[in-house]
């Protein structure tokens, strides 16, 4: 029997809705840019938040990534308002309450310098007297625009949001509205991943 799963990963960019759906004619949706049938994504990226997301026909793994009990991680870029101080770092690291909701320990560092990412359409809002850093954030818990509640409940708010990695798929090149099939040897490592 030949395997009738698909499975793609798509680099969404900024104010795509991630799903094939259009709640009204402004919006622009996953169908914009794929034109496969059939396939869902796993997980959600909100509008404003650009990245990876991965997309799938196969029920059972989507269901496993998707749920928090497997904790899979994902590691996010995000460009901050101001520079956080290492006390700040570990907040992010410990967890922090947002929504009444304590977060699970994060993997948390600061980048030196800039990591190289595609321009955004339109670009972030830029104020010449307040600096911005990057910082590299890997979760493995996925509650609702997570990652921008932690930064603004440590006083830094997230300018711009970028995922870069789930489990073992990384981003690797793929440009801002460009998708592709996973290889063979990626989804064998994807349906064998527990952590």
């Amino acid at each position: 029997m030949t395997n009738i799963f698909k499975y793609i990963i798509f680099h969404k960019p900024y104010g795509v809705l991630s799903q094939f759906t259009q709640e009204s004619p402004k919006h622009i949706t996953l169908k914009d840019y794929i034109d496969i049938p059939e396939i869902y994504p796993v997980g959600r990226l909100d509008w404003d938040s650009e990245g990876l997301m991965l997309l799938t026909n196969n029920g059972q793994l989507q269901h496993r990534l998707a749920n928090p009990q497997f904790g899979h991680k994902r590691t996010y870029w995000v460009q901050v308002e101001r520079i956080p101080d290492p006390e700040t770092i570990n907040k992010l690291c410990t967890g922090v309450e947002i929504q009444n909701y304590q977060t699970r320990p994060a993997q948390v560092k600061l980048f030196l310098e800039a990591p190289t990412v595609s321009d955004r359409n339109p670009p972030i809002r830029f104020r010449k007297n307040i600096p911005t850093a990057w910082l590299e954030m890997t979760l493995t818990e996925g509650k609702n625009r997570q990652v921008r509640r932690m930064t603004a409940a440590v006083g830094f708010p997230t300018l711009r949001l970028i995922r870069v990695s789930i489990a073992n798929l990384q981003l690797n090149g793929l440009q801002p509205g460009e998708w592709r099939y996973l290889t063979p040897p990626e989804i064998q490592v994807l349906q064998k991943s527990r952590t």
